[in-house]
């Protein structure tokens, strides 16, 4: 039975739900949304796919439908047996993060990134990104400092603390994040990124911007 999930390429909490669809080797397949033609936001998507008008939107043919991607994570868990932690005390610390990730780090990045990338220039509000980029920086400072010393965010293999942190973490466009200037958070991304399955956002997903949809074929051609 094919998992598909609703997503497009520059969603990062769409990526947190491909990328442990992906690793766990769960038989899925990704439903292109067109989020910056306005899909999300249209009648049919919010009666037929979401009500919240969001991607990621986690369906199969036995009716499961679900959105957001720490639920989508938990689902994957429960059909895999991997991520959850390995110890009920892991796998309440693994829900903790997800939670902070959602509040404190994604969300922040998330809206920075648009933000920056986004939103037509002159719609850009220099306040807006300088005040969400010092919310991202005390965030990052908060993984930084807890992964000094450590291999993952929880216990002694990935879960979906990582996956859901790490969700806006690779992607390229600016919005504030210098993986250089974070050693920690450098080198676990790097760990993560060396698992079996791992693929970038782009390569799971297909882009919705049309720029960037642009640069992702032209890339896809050269290769």
């Amino acid at each position: 039975m094919t998992l598909k999930l609703y997503c497009f390429g520059e969603s990062g909490h769409s990526y947190k739900a491909a990328l442990a669809l992906e690793l766990a080797r769960l038989d899925w397949e990704p439903v292109f949304v067109d989020f910056f033609a306005g899909e999300t936001r249209a009648a049919a998507y919010r009666e037929t796919v979401n009500e919240m008008g969001e991607a990621p939107v986690l369906v199969d043919a036995g009716g499961l439908r679900l959105s957001q991607s720490g639920v989508i994570q938990q689902v994957v868990t429960e059909l895999s047996g991997r991520f959850g932690g390995e110890t009920p005390d892991e796998a309440r610390e693994v829900l903790r993060w997800v939670l902070w990730d959602n509040h404190k780090l994604s969300s922040i990045a998330g809206m920075v990134r648009f933000q920056m990338n986004f939103l037509p220039e002159e719609k850009r509000d220099p306040a807006v990104i300088a005040f969400l980029q010092g919310r991202l920086q005390a965030a990052l400072q908060i993984l930084e400092s807890h992964l000094a010393g450590r291999d993952w965010i929880v216990g002694r293999g990935p879960t979906n603390a990582d996956l859901t942190c790490a969700g806006y973490l690779y992607y390229p466009e600016p919005f504030g994040f210098d993986r250089q200037a974070h050693p920690a958070i450098h080198d676990w991304l790097g760990r993560l990124s060396q698992l079996p399955g791992w693929k970038h956002p782009y390569d799971l997903m297909t882009p919705a911007h049309p720029e960037v949809r642009k640069i992702y074929q032209k890339e896809a051609v050269s290769k």
